[in-house]
């Protein structure tokens, strides 16, 4: 397994939203309002409010902490989502290709490998 650095790219408009839509379906569904959950799941209601709206995303504690206070499961906040790297990763030492379709890495280089030896110019400089 090859080590990748962490992504710096925020969640989409679209992630947010979603995970908003869940989340208001599920605390309207456990009849509960969100000064309730935000007093259950130790969050102010305004950030409730805030995730409902699709203005926010929160970090993964933050999530398990609603879903245990809504007495659902994570994967009922984050269904219908789904993250798909678009982008090249290079690590120091190998490299990897990632599918823009979501398919399985492509090749990997091997970090002991000696780099390519660029062809000499006709003026005898590489």
């Amino acid at each position: 397994m090859s080590r990748r650095l962490p992504t710096t790219a925020p969640p989409t408009p679209e992630m947010k939203v979603r995970f908003g839509e869940n989340l208001a379906r599920c605390r309207e569904g456990a009849d509960v309002s969100q000064e309730e959950l935000g007093f259950r799941a130790s969050i102010h209601r305004t950030e409730v409010s805030l995730l409902e709206r699709g203005e926010r995303m929160p970090r993964v504690d933050t999530a398990m902490r609603i879903a245990g206070s809504l007495g659902i499961s994570l994967d009922d906040l984050v269904a219908g989502m789904e993250w798909r790297p678009g982008y090249e990763i290079v690590v120091p030492g190998s490299w990897e290709v990632v599918e823009r379709d979501g398919g399985a890495p492509r090749a990997e280089a091997d970090a002991s490998a000696d780099p390519p030896i660029p062809a000499e110019t006709p003026n005898g400089s590489r």
